[in-house]
This record gives structure tokens, C-alpha cells and sequence, in this order.
């Protein structure tokens, strides 16, 4: 019998473990629609924390913060690198390695003016998603962290697709095929869906 909680009929998440399914915290969620409510309210005092704060975007303490901020009301896994294969992103052992390298390169991108400000938060949060360190929200982190380097950098918050609120699914895929333009180093797709 199929779990109105965890299975879906598309992609919009990384599927969890048994063991990472047993670490919701709030027992009154049985529905899918319940579980997003949660997580927004979640995502959004997140957003608030961070953007109250100075803080240095591109450091690994920040960015598990960050998650555990996003998801740590709903999750107990919250601001964890993920111990468990996936069918995307690097093996888990690799994580941590995988962010120091990218942090590393985004500071190097910013000092030197490698790329464009949006490119560099475009880049950055490409590369997050990349890795997928966190069992889930790594989309939503990896989104949100672009919108706060882009801002840092002197930039708007990008808008994600999010200009044409229609069709969901629509915009859901034209994400995926950006990242997936990205992932074979042509960043272009993914800098037009960010201000799209």
C-alpha cells in the first residue's frame, strides 16, 4: 500500500532511507502536504536567521547551520552529512572533502574576480546541489545559499524560476534540465533559470 507521507510520483525529492524516514519529529504529519507545510515554516525562520546575521557564507559550519535551521523543527537528521548512498551527488565518505573543495573554490572566484557576481552564486549553489550532502533539502539549501551569496556580492536575490508561478512542474523540470546542462559545464541554462 503506497505511503501518502513518502511516495511520489515524480522527482521533486531525494528519496530517504528507512532509517532516515524515522526521524521526523513532529507526529502529527501523515500527509505529504502536511510534511512541505512544516518544512516551510521551517525554510522560513531559517531565512530570517540568516539574513539578520553577517555571517561568512562560504564556511561549512555556516552551511550545516544553515540546514539544521531549515529543516532541524522537522527532521532530527537536520545539518548532517548524509552516511548513505544516493542516486545523485557524491559517495558519502567524499562529502566533507567535496565542500572544503568548494568552498575553497568559491572564496578563490570571489577574491579574484573570476566570474561575474551572479555567476559565482550560481556556480556555488550548483555545486552544492552537485555534492548532496545533506539526506534532503539540498535543492532548497543549495537555492537559498546562492540568494544570500548573490546578495553579499552586491546582487538581488535570484528568482529561481519563480517569475511564473503557473505551472509548478514546468518549472520544477526546467530546473532539472539546467542542473543537468551544468553538470556537463554549461553554466549558461542554469544563470538564465536563476533570474528567470
Amino acid at each position: 500500500m503506497p505511503d501518502p507521507l513518502f511516495d511520489r510520483d515524480d522527482d521533486a525529492n531525494t528519496p530517504l532511507t528507512a532509517e532516515e524516514r524515522e526521524q521526523l519529529i513532529p507526529s502529527y504529519i501523515a500527509l505529504r502536504h502536511e510534511l512541505n507545510e512544516a518544512e516551510q515554516i521551517n525554510i522560513g525562520a531559517a531565512q530570517r536567521w540568516a539574513d539578520a546575521r553577517r555571517r561568512d557564507i562560504l564556511d561549512r559550519n555556516f552551511l550545516s547551520e544553515l540546514h539544521q535551521r531549515m529543516f532541524g523543527d522537522v527532521w532530527r537528521w537536520a545539518g548532517q552529512y548524509r552516511t548513505t548512498a544516493r542516486n545523485i551527488g557524491v559517495e558519502a565518505y567524499r562529502i566533507a572533502m567535496h565542500m572544503q573543495q568548494t568552498i575553497d573554490d568559491a572564496r578563490y572566484w570571489v577574491e579574484h574576480a573570476t566570474y561575474p557576481p551572479d555567476e559565482i552564486a550560481v556556480r556555488f549553489s550548483h555545486r552544492l546541489v552537485a555534492i548532496h550532502p545533506f539526506p534532503n533539502g539540498n535543492g532548497r539549501l543549495s537555492r537559498l545559499v546562492g540568494d544570500l551569496l548573490a546578495r553579499h556580492l552586491g546582487q538581488l536575490p535570484f528568482t529561481w524560476g519563480q517569475r511564473n508561478l503557473i505551472n509548478a512542474g514546468e518549472t520544477r523540470a526546467r530546473y532539472i534540465e539546467a542542473l543537468r546542462a551544468a553538470d556537463s559545464h554549461d553554466i549558461r541554462p542554469l544563470l538564465l533559470f536563476a533570474r528567470s
